[in-house]
């Protein structure tokens, strides 16, 4: 039976230790979002998002640091998805309980 992860504390979630869990998430871009539209995608209900790559995750994930590309530019989305708020914990616990099931 998996063991439950255990809570994480949300003082230690910081950018140099965060594994970008958040840049899987499908990102919807409005209107007034400055996002280049290179990186923009259609998706099946002709809404616009942030395009991803093969690998699942957002095109503008540097891979190496795994920070944003375009911060500053980024999706309002993505700018009311705090670090370390609940929805980023609870993103987070999810990614804990599955990889404490394939353990």
């Amino acid at each position: 039976m998996p063991h439950a992860a255990a809570p994480e504390d949300s003082a230690a979630i910081h950018c140099s230790r965060c594994q970008a869990c958040c840049c899987q998430l499908t990102v919807l871009v409005m209107a007034d979002d400055d996002v280049p539209e290179s990186l923009i995608a259609i998706d099946a209900h002709g809404m616009e998002v942030m395009r991803r790559l093969d690998d699942g995750w957002c095109v503008a994930l540097d891979r190496d640091s795994l920070r944003c590309t375009i911060h500053a530019h980024r999706p309002q989305a993505c700018r009311e998805f705090a670090m370390g708020g609940s929805d980023c914990r609870a993103e987070r616990a999810s990614w804990r309980r599955i990889a404490a099931s394939l353990a």
